[in-house]
């Protein structure tokens, strides 16, 4: 077992109002890339019904309070917890949001099997159903099932950005794609390219565990390495040859920094597609493409979080 699962991680728990969970947990995602679960009980029998197709629900889930939102955020034994909680109510306080904050240590595995119980099968876009392993009860009916265990790994889905590549790969995948996933994390944005019919993809990831959990990922779901392969490493040191689809779902630094190099491993007719992005920083990631050559064709935004979709100037 990797020796991160035996470390303690210390878990910080934001309460705020549901009308505020959104704007809350996109700062939540400003402090760390990984680790964060939100329980927001706000429509919970909806929900449900649209997934499961059931009504059985457990009773302590119907007697949480639907006002509140608790965000759980998890930061390494090897980052300063105190600094992420600073910021977290800095932010939260510019925004005149009442909050309140816990503080706790806990093992990796246990905050593993914490956000779990949170993590249900959930539609993406037309033709997708993410479904974690662990859960039985779900509707696929003509969508492609992705089964995904994330691990310690980044990538379920369900954070906005995720979800918005998702359904911007679902536009571009065709069964001539190629596929490189830069920051791959979990795997989830290559297995589903497969899933939509790519003919491969290839993803890199700084972290040997994202690497480890993104190929476990893609044997679940039926995919050997002829179709789906991942290193450890950046993208100038791994990578080779040419794509004609690059999907990036980081942060705006990284993104800013993978613009300088993205280009020469893209397809002249291929897009490139970058997520991670928060609102307050598009002009400066705008201004990076610009700087790179690199043209917008579509942007699309959901609760604060950006992806936007280009190609090649001249092309």
């Amino acid at each position: 077992m990797d020796n991160k699962v035996n470390e303690n991680w210390t878990e910080i728990a934001i309460t705020v109002n549901t009308k505020d969970i959104d704007i809350a947990g996109n700062i939540a995602n400003m402090v760390v890339p990984y680790g964060i679960y939100i329980e927001d009980y706000s429509s919970l029998e909806d929900e449900v019904m649209e997934i499961a197709h059931i009504d059985l629900i457990d009773e302590r889930l119907l007697m949480s309070d639907r006002t509140k939102g608790v965000i759980h955020v998890y930061v390494n034994p090897h980052e300063n917890p105190l600094e992420a909680v600073s910021f977290v109510k800095d932010r939260l306080e510019s925004n005149n949001i009442k909050y309140d904050i816990k503080i706790a240590d806990c093992a990796a595995e246990d905050w593993v099997n914490n956000w779990k119980k949170y993590f249900h099968p959930m539609p993406i876009g037309k033709k997708l159903l993410i479904r974690p392993t662990w859960e039985e009860k779900y509707d696929a009916g003509e969508r492609k099932v992705l089964h995904i265990e994330p691990g310690l790994a980044f990538g379920t889905g369900g954070h906005p950005t995720t979800k918005l590549c998702l359904e911007t790969l679902e536009k571009y995948v065709n069964n001539n794609s190629t596929v490189l996933d830069i920051g791959c994390g979990s795997g989830i944005l290559s297995i589903a390219c497969l899933l939509l019919g790519a003919k491969s993809a290839f993803g890199v990831d700084i972290d040997s565990l994202a690497v480890k959990t993104a190929k476990a990922n893609a044997e679940e779901n039926g995919f050997d390495k002829s179709r789906f392969n991942a290193v450890q490493g950046n993208l100038s040191d791994k990578v080779s040859g040419k794509y004609n689809i690059i999907v990036a779902n980081i942060v705006a630094d990284i993104i800013i920094e993978l613009n300088k190099n993205a280009g020469g491993f893209l397809d002249d007719d291929g897009v490139y597609i970058t997520g991670g992005i928060i609102e307050s920083r598009e002009d400066e990631v705008l201004y990076s493409f610009s700087q790179n050559d690199f043209k917008m064709i579509e942007r699309f935004e959901e609760k604060g979080w950006l992806v936007f979709v280009l190609k090649k100037a001249g092309n």
